[in-house]
């Protein structure tokens, strides 16, 4: 059970995510997931879009793996090596998040993620 509170009274306005999620039931932790498909081989060098998709789809098999979905997502966090790619991660998320009951979520801008061209990063915290 989740209950979505995207803008309690006297927070700031959001843009694709819930200042506050309460939920019960299993908990299922994905460790980040980067742009990197079943193969290892790296997706999307120099296109954030690829990247984002990529590790979306890998966050959904993940997620599979536990008997969760995206729906099932309580928290995001999302690390990006540039702020310029934020537009390109929010059109990207809400392909694949609730919108009308989307997840908390940080995003944090690193210098850099384990391996340089990567541009994302995202991990997250399900209930089911």
């Amino acid at each position: 059970m989740q209950q979505h509170y995207v803008r309690p009274e006297g927070l700031p306005p959001v843009n694709g995510y819930s200042h506050t999620v309460a939920f019960s039931g299993r908990m299922v932790a994905v460790s980040g997931q980067v742009p990197l498909d079943a193969a290892g081989s790296f997706v999307g060098l120099g296109d954030p879009e690829a990247q984002v998709r990529q590790v979306f789809e890998n966050l959904g098999r993940a997620l599979g793996a536990a008997g969760a979905g995206f729906g099932d997502i309580v928290k995001l966090t999302v690390y990006l090596t540039d702020l310029q790619d934020l537009d390109c991660f929010r059109r990207v998320r809400d392909q694949y998040i609730s919108t009308e009951q989307p997840p908390a979520c940080s995003l944090v801008q690193v210098s850099g993620l384990v391996n340089p061209a990567f541009r994302v990063e995202i991990d997250a915290l399900a209930s089911c």
